[in-house]
């Protein structure tokens, strides 16, 4: 019987927060230890199955590491997991951030047990989501994250945390009704869940009756996580409140679970997406330069960030539904260089927040004498997050340009590309204030206590800056991979 690789790293993380919330008598030491093991092994694998990955072209569209067994015979549906080129590279992510989230959280003081327990729990739900080939499975994964990421904010938050808390589960709660009328529809209409025979049916599926509407429950779903404008206002108050490592995790998985959605729903209705997609562009545009704009009014370094988010994923969406396979896997490539680079930026927000004890802009300032270290790794995530050749952001937003201005699927594209260009300008304008109101200027005397990053917090920060130059330098690491999971989609829209 061969090792059951992709069951190992959903439920290891599970594993751990189960061992963690029921072992009495251990030191925190212990507790953090533990929860560093149940998140390292994953990772281990996970790198493991990317390296072992078949990229060859006869390998296109396949599903890999498959693991499949009957769960509820009545309806059909079974445990099905297993991973192609689109999600294998979220899968990595996910044990990769999740990993980081314990080393960031390494400080945490309060309530310590029930923290790692709930941190190691939202890592399986988001590894099944990226791992199910089954939409019941999915949809109970993608349930499972409300309830860690509840307690997360609304104990170990700051500020209006109990209401930054709420606000998350009724938007979530929202997307998952339509969701799940969605799934259940499509299931009434094709008698199956599972998400490969539907793909591969897809020209079969524009047949049920309505399928339009079954198009637009599922994509509302996945337009409130991803976030959509004008479905995005939770990010901003869930990102500020939340603690650091959640914020990392927030940012740089939990909103890919949307793009990721959005992605296996043009495969089922490849005819109904080209259909919907001018709509669809015009409000990925709306989101890159709103998002971008209200960035640039934000004092708050956290929720600078934030609405940073909500621009960057509007790139996500309009590689999605430009329709070429240029676009969509610079979409895809955005998701993973969005992940590291903002989970990067939110590490360092939470450094500088911790350290100075100071999260306004307006207050901040001449810190790169006190913290040279901080002051270059923060300068290098912004600089990646604005796409500087060389560098994660850079590949995926020119894959995303490229893609979208020579995409024949919508009319008129190239004049939406060239707005969303002009996101880019933006990016640099809040990215640039943002670190000379924060690092740069006169010293000022009341932050001459502040202390640079440790060596724990070093070894992180680097980590996440060799993935994100890495990337910059051969995309081709992730786009090789990815190309053979965007293959399927584009027959039926060819």
């Amino acid at each position: 019987m061969s090792f059951n690789y992709l069951t190992t790293i959903i439920f290891l993380p599970a594993l751990g927060a189960l061992l963690i919330a029921l072992l009495v008598r251990v030191s925190e030491k212990a507790i953090r230890r533990t929860a560093a093991v149940f998140t390292f092994i994953p990772l281990a694998l996970a790198t493991y199955l990317f390296i072992a990955f078949d990229r060859s072209a006869g390998a296109a569209g396949l599903i890999q590491f498959e693991e499949s067994v009957l769960w509820i015979s009545n309806l059909n549906a079974y445990y099905h997991v297993g991973v192609d080129g689109l999600s294998l590279p979220l899968l990595l992510l996910t044990t990769f951030l999740g990993f980081l989230a314990v080393l960031i959280s390494w400080k945490i003081h309060e309530r310590v047990r029930e923290y790692f327990a709930w941190l190691l729990l939202l890592e399986t739900s988001i590894l099944g989501v990226f791992a199910s080939l089954d939409l019941l499975l999915f949809f109970l994964f993608w349930e499972i994250e409300v309830i860690p990421m509840y307690f997360l904010i609304s104990i170990w938050g700051a500020g209006r945390k109990e209401y930054s808390a709420t606000k998350y589960v009724i938007y979530t709660l929202f997307g998952s009704a339509f969701m799940l009328a969605g799934i259940l529809s499509l299931w009434y209409a094709t008698r199956t869940l599972n998400i490969v025979e539907i793909t591969r049916g897809a020209g079969m599926v524009q047949s049920i009756m309505q399928p339009n509407i079954i198009f637009i429950l599922l994509l509302i779903g996945f337009a409130v996580k991803l976030p959509v404008f004008p479905l995005h206002t939770w990010l901003p108050d869930a990102h500020t409140d939340a603690p650091t490592a959640v914020s990392v995790m927030l940012a740089g998985t939990l909103i890919k679970m949307g793009g990721y959605g959005m992605i296996r729903v043009v495969s089922f209705f490849p005819p109904i997406a080209r259909d919907y997609a001018p709509v669809l562009v015009a409000l990925a545009i709306i989101g890159v330069l709103y998002g971008a704009a209200v960035t640039l009014r934000q004092h708050d370094i956290k929720r600078l960030i934030a609405y940073s988010s909500v621009s960057h994923m509007g790139y996500v969406l309009l590689g999605i539904f430009a329709l070429s396979q240029v676009s969509l896997t610079g979409a895809s490539l955005q998701m993973f260089s969005h992940g590291v680079v903002t989970g990067l930026l939110f590490a360092m927000a939470g450094l500088v927040i911790h350290n100075v004890e100071e999260r306004d802009l307006r207050k901040l300032g001449g810190l790169a004498r006190q913290a040279p270290v901080m002051a270059v790794v923060f300068s290098v995530a912004g600089l990646a997050s604005l796409g500087l050749p060389l560098t994660s952001g850079f590949a995926a937003e020119f894959l995303i340009f490229v893609g979208s201005f020579s995409s024949k699927m919508v009319a008129g594209i190239q004049v939406y590309t060239l707005l969303g260009v002009l996101g880019v300008v933006l990016t640099a304008g809040y990215i640039l204030w943002m670190l000379q109101r924060a690092f740069y200027g006169p010293p000022k005397d009341e932050f001459h206590h502040v202390h640079d990053a440790d060596n724990l917090e070093k070894f992180y920060m680097f980590i996440l800056i060799a993935v994100i130059i890495a990337v910059g330098v051969y995309p081709a690491v992730l786009t090789d991979m990815i190309k053979l999971g965007v293959a399927p989609i584009l027959k039926f829209l060819s």
